[in-house]
């Protein structure tokens, strides 16, 4: 059992809200999280075909079962009942009565937003961050992690990782996405996701992946759609703020998962992490998960971003916090040299008020022109303290 970060803003939702939302990619630990913080409340599981049967025939009947309260997994299966939901608890708003999980993103959000709208916190759950798993000051190891994932169900049942994702990827496709949208073509979604893997780190070209895919450009932006509805990629999106009128203004795509992204590429061994030319975005991507997990465990929005315009500057990451910008670059190098920051530096000409950081491999912390240097495993707790 890992304990989860998360757990002291669920507990504290708890006492502010009547019901609580937990979303987040299948097999990230919502259930088991759910059932640990309010083990006083009854489990109900929204995936068993008879419960959901019931749910949907009587919902009013059903909801009476549990009128004091009850944890509803994966709710996203019967959208229906939150509106009969909204009467119970407005009728009697007791804190913390109800827990609902989802693994689907938009249709969570979508009819959380028509039904329950003032009346439910909402978090998401991602997969281990490496403080949660323990991860030591190793440098060594980042690419151990990277290879690994963060998925808890792989380290609890101590899994390679080349065992656990092939499994996992199928499962996702054969129920998530034909519950999303029926896709008849499913050797060629699965061509497009290990395309996407390709592309990790990089400003998105639905064109580009359309063609590689021989899809339309239509079709290339619903599956992405689709993707990050159930919390498999994400899209960093570029800096909003006007410092340079000729900036990249399309999005980069991430995995919320680097262990899964390194299965998508047919790696079979943090050897061939260390050595693949995707090695780089691969670190970046583990590095903003990790800063990306922190304020989602905080119940905070993560207001992150990239920047980058179009004469090759480009800043890895961007935290708007508390109305100050943070920039930070992203180095799968153990040794310092000055060139790594002069992006960081070109900004600083313009944004003179932000703060910039450089994480990268070494064991070394310091400073170099204005810039806080220091090891990736570190970047959670600088960034937290501020």
């Amino acid at each position: 059992m890992y304990q989860r970060s998360i757990s002291a803003i669920l507990e504290k939702f708890a006492t502010l809200y009547p019901v609580i939302g937990i979303t987040g990619p299948r097999q990230s630990g919502k259930t088991t999280l759910a059932k640990m913080l309010f083990s006083h409340l009854p489990y109900v599981s929204l995936e068993n075909l008879d419960i959901r049967a019931q749910a949907l025939g009587d919902p009013r009947a059903f909801l009476d079962k549990y009128k004091d309260g009850a944890i509803f997994d994966e709710v996203q299966n019967t959208p229906e009942l939150l509106s009969y939901l909204q009467e119970i608890v407005d009728a009697l708003p007791i804190k913390g009565k109800y827990i609902l999980t989802g693994s689907q993103n938009f249709i969570f959000n979508q009819h959380i937003s028509q039904s329950l709208s003032g009346r439910i916190a909402m978090t998401t759950l991602l997969p281990l961050a490496l403080q949660e798993l323990g991860v030591k000051e190793n440098a060594s190891q980042v690419f151990d992690n990277i290879f690994d994932g963060g998925y808890p169900g792989l380290h609890y049942l101590k899994m390679a990782p080349v065992n656990f994702y092939p499994s996992y990827i199928q499962t996702y496709i054969e129920r998530d996405i034909r519950q999303i949208k029926n896709i008849e073509n499913i050797n060629r979604f699965q061509t497009f996701l290990k395309l996407c893997a390709g592309r990790v780190g990089q400003v998105i070209n639905f064109s580009s992946l359309a063609q590689d895919c021989g899809i339309s450009h239509t079709t290339a932006r619903q599956w992405l759609s689709i993707l990050e509805a159930s919390y498999l990629i994400f899209f960093l999106q570029p800096f909003h703020q006007n410092f340079n009128k000729r900036l990249i203004k399309m999005p980069k795509l991430y995995f919320y998962d680097t262990g899964l992204v390194c299965s998508l590429l047919s790696l079979e061994n943090k050897d061939q992490v260390e050595t693949h030319y995707l090695k780089g975005v691969l670190f970046e991507n583990l590095v903003i998960l990790e800063v990306l997990k922190m304020r989602l465990n905080l119940g905070l929005p993560h207001n992150l971003y990239f920047w980058r315009d179009r004469t090759g500057h480009e800043i890895d990451l961007l935290a708007e916090w508390g109305g100050k910008i943070h920039a930070i670059e992203i180095k799968a190098n153990a040794t310092f040299n000055p060139n790594f920051i002069k992006n960081l530096s070109y900004f600083k000409t313009f944004a003179k008020e932000s703060k910039c950081y450089m994480a990268y491999t070494g064991l070394q912390n310091g400073m170099y022109n204005g810039v806080n240097f220091f090891l990736f495993r570190q970047i959670c707790d600088v960034l937290k303290a501020l």
